[in-house]
């Protein structure tokens, strides 16, 4: 898998999170835990990938700096 597919995976992983934390701040509706329960295991996985796509965009930054020079 190249680095572009991965980019394009976890961005959409990000999105999804986004609008996931929009359904909360607007609506108080959670739909990880709504679609796999409040508690679980699942949900914890599902919060944690998040965050690691989240973790793994930083470097875009820095590939966009050496494009850009």
């Amino acid at each position: 898998m190249n680095s572009k597919c991965i980019d394009y995976t976890t961005l959409t992983i990000i999105i999804i999170g986004a609008i996931n934390w929009g359904l909360i701040g607007f609506f108080n509706f959670n739909l990880v835990a709504f679609l796999f329960g409040q508690a679980t295991w699942i949900s914890r996985v599902i919060y944690a990938i998040v965050g690691l796509c989240g973790l793994y965009q930083i470097s875009v930054y820095g590939r966009i700096r050496d494009l850009s020079d």
